[in-house]
């Protein structure tokens, strides 16, 4: 007694309750962002369904273990499902729809895992033999001399595991200046007997420091072991320069906007007009294309 107006009772009831399971449909889809939708045949009625699914997706997916899941629960996402996309579930009740609808997805995902490992194994072996880099750039065209000058390029080039990223780093920078010389500079000139025209950098123009990115940034990535290469590292020579296309494609992508927008000066229906631009494509060459669009 702990009042003699207000009692307190104390009370021990068992209760036994049978649940029944039953078969529920789910869905797993991986989209091509990394991102995924999950599907599940129960209505969220504020039991937090879609809540328990979501984390059965993180925890079962995370199985891959590949680079970059830190974050991995915020790119699931449940949907509504209907029967366009999912057959019928039936009912949402007998308290056994979160169970029945996360095991729906574990299945799910233990399915996709399997078929991502395989893949994933067979990546690596290839990543032992593959370089990869990726560039992205901004140019500046000159529509009224045809220069073209790049204002800024961001690198990410794959070195497996660097002998020594000093080295690669200038192999890098090096390279893609030397692929700006051949896509937009370097123009191999023969005449009518086959002969060479160009005698020095007078006629034959080479890059220079106003060839360089005003703003030019170079990342090295480690990815890590590489058992079929020398401790695990990758060439930096040849392989960067093959990025300085992009420079040659920025500038087509200039061209072909600037005639767009002299169409709409006129007044004129926007076309979309097919052109070569050659290689190299060096200032005349622009200059002249533009004059034609």
């Amino acid at each position: 007694m702990c009042n003699k107006w207000r009692q307190r009772g104390i009370s021990r009831v068992p209760i036994v309750h049978e649940v029944l399971l039953r078969s529920n449909p789910g869905k797993v889809s991986i989209l091509g962002d990394g991102s995924v939708a999950v599907e599940v045949g129960g209505i969220e009625l504020g039991q937090g369904l879609w809540t328990k699914v979501k984390q059965m997706t993180a925890f079962s997916l995370s199985a891959i273990k590949c680079d970059g899941m830190g974050d991995f629960l915020d790119k699931i996402r449940i949907i509504q499902a209907n029967t366009l996309s999912l057959i019928q579930e039936g009912l949402t009740a007998g308290s056994t729809t979160s169970e029945c609808s996360c095991e729906a997805v574990r299945i799910c995902c233990n399915i996709l895992v399997e078929r991502l490992t395989r893949i994933k194994e067979n990546l690596q072996e290839q990543m032992g033999s593959v370089e990869w880099g990726i560039l992205i750039l901004e140019v500046e065209v000159n529509l009224l001399t045809g220069q073209t000058t790049i204002l800024q390029s961001d690198i990410i080039y794959d070195c497996g595991q660097s002998l020594n990223p000093a080295v690669d780093l200038g192999q890098i920078e090096g390279a893609f200046v030397q692929g700006i010389g051949f896509f937009m500079l370097e123009e191999y000139l023969s005449n009518s007997d086959g002969l060479v025209i160009p005698e020095g950098t007078w006629t034959y123009k080479i890059p220079t420091i106003e060839t360089i990115p005003r703003q030019f940034n170079v990342e090295i990535m480690n990815s890590g072991h590489h058992k079929k290469r020398l401790l695990s590292s990758k060439a930096s020579g040849e392989p960067p320069l093959l990025l300085a296309v992009l420079v040659h494609c920025a500038t087509r992508a200039v061209i072909k906007e600037a005639g767009k927008q002299l169409l709409r000066w006129k007044g004129l229906n926007e076309s979309d007009s097919t052109f070569q631009l050659e290689v190299p494509a060096t200032m005349s060459i622009v200059k002249k294309l533009q004059c034609l669009l």
